[in-house]
């Protein structure tokens, strides 16, 4: 069932809606409580409890970058994976992908001087879902029907805009939600964890900070135009949020004025905008009610094809880098083990389940005939962990990253 429908949101006030319910979604896993599924939202919200208790070692609930996301997480990642001898094919495009004798033969890759094939041992597909459900091609669905499930994941838009300011807006040491605006809108001030002095390093010296905020909402009526986010121009856009801001924060027309925003910048992904063809190219996957079933492990019928993605089934179940991470964990152990290699396996990792509830779940299973349990194997992606171990095995390894 849905999360709305699991904690009673509708007998309930528009308070507790919009703070116990919206707000916690929106600024936890960036979803709707009406379509998220109520175990997705349920296994979150106790990891964070017990991060926030410290149990377990998660360490603290909230953590972010030191740095833009190049500079602190992937520039280094890149270097790394150089260092062990992966090359990196930009401007490539995967097309196709070949099937002979029920194993991939070969992938068709486009490139700005024509097309080729690519043949490799192992073939990761570490792309969205909605990358990859083009790519399973009927060859494919023959050897694994139930990669078909694919096609029944759902995605929605939730995307960045930033706001560069000319001086600090300091509204948290941390995440900022808003509830009770349409727009699901959440946000976090970079410059006060960034490591280097925003001013002298990024742009013109005039900008003191940059405001940036997720937008989870494109489909709401703005209260401005009465419009869906997805309906308006660009400057349309930037002035209904901070229109919502002002409305939200202490002192709002004060606070943030006209005067402090030096410029905007909305994510890239979102093409078109303010017309009839607008569209996000990069959408986030949404774990409905049911969307389990539909879920690949990293593992496939395919021998030599792995999957590595945050729609793969995994512990964390929720579409984030953690769980693209247990995917790509298990493609790595799954190539180690059909290669005959030796490597140490990578490690996989639980969600924390206190001990002391064991009895309760057990005794709930019993009595409860209705009750299925299912273990929740998962996997994740991660594809520069497969491709690392590729040279080590002596094979060739191909990841298609998105």
């Amino acid at each position: 069932m849905s999360f709305t429908k699991f904690v009673g949101a509708d007998k309930m006030s528009t308070a507790y809606q919009e703070l116990l319910v919206q707000m916690f979604t929106s600024t936890l896993v960036a979803a709707k409580p009406d379509r998220a599924n109520a175990r997705t939202m349920g296994l979150t919200a106790e990891a964070w409890v017990y991060s926030t208790l410290g149990l377990r070692g998660y360490g603290a609930p909230d953590r972010v970058l030191n740095a833009p996301t190049n500079e602190a997480l992937i520039d280094p990642w890149i270097a790394h994976l150089t260092s062990l001898g992966v090359t990196f094919q930009l401007g490539a495009t995967l097309t196709e992908l070949q099937v002979a004798s029920e194993r991939i033969s070969g992938a068709r890759v486009a490139t700005d001087t024509g097309t080729t094939t690519v043949t490799a041992d192992h073939c990761v597909l570490a792309v969205p879902v909605e990358r990859a459900v083009p790519l399973l091609n009927a060859g494919i669905l023959a050897i694994d029907p139930g990669l078909a499930g694919l096609q029944k994941l759902t995605t929605d838009w939730m995307n960045g805009i930033m706001l560069y300011l000319t001086q600090p807006l300091q509204l948290s040491k941390g995440h900022v939600t808003y509830p009770g605006q349409p727009w699901a809108l959440t946000s976090i001030n970079q410059t006060q964890f960034w490591k280097a002095d925003f001013a002298a390093t990024y742009g013109d010296g005039t900008v003191k900070d940059c405001y940036s905020l997720d937008l989870s909402a494109w489909d709401k009526p703005s209260v401005l135009y009465g419009k869906a986010a997805k309906e308006c121009t660009p400057t349309e856009i930037i002035a209904e949020i901070k229109e919502q801001l002002r409305r939200s924060i202490p002192l709002g027309a004060v606070a943030l004025p006209d005067s402090i925003v030096s410029s905007s910048f909305i994510d890239p992904a979102i093409m078109a905008v303010g017309t009839s063809s607008v569209a996000d190219d990069e959408p986030l996957l949404i774990n409905e009610p049911g969307s389990w079933a539909n879920r690949p492990e990293a593992t496939t019928g395919v021998p030599n094809l792995y999957l590595a993605s945050d729609y793969v089934r995994a512990d964390i179940n929720l579409a984030t880098m953690e769980a693209a991470n247990e995917a790509g964990r298990k493609v790595t152990n799954a190539i180690i083990d059909n290669s005959g290699g030796t490597e140490a396996h990578a490690e996989l990792f639980t969600l924390y389940q206190p001990p002391e509830f064991a009895p309760i779940s057990a005794d709930d299973d019993v009595n409860d005939p209705s009750l299925k349990r299912r273990a929740c194997r998962a996997g994740a992606t991660g594809c520069g962990a497969a491709l690392a171990s590729g040279p080590a095995l002596g094979c060739r390894g191909w990841v298609w990253g998105g």
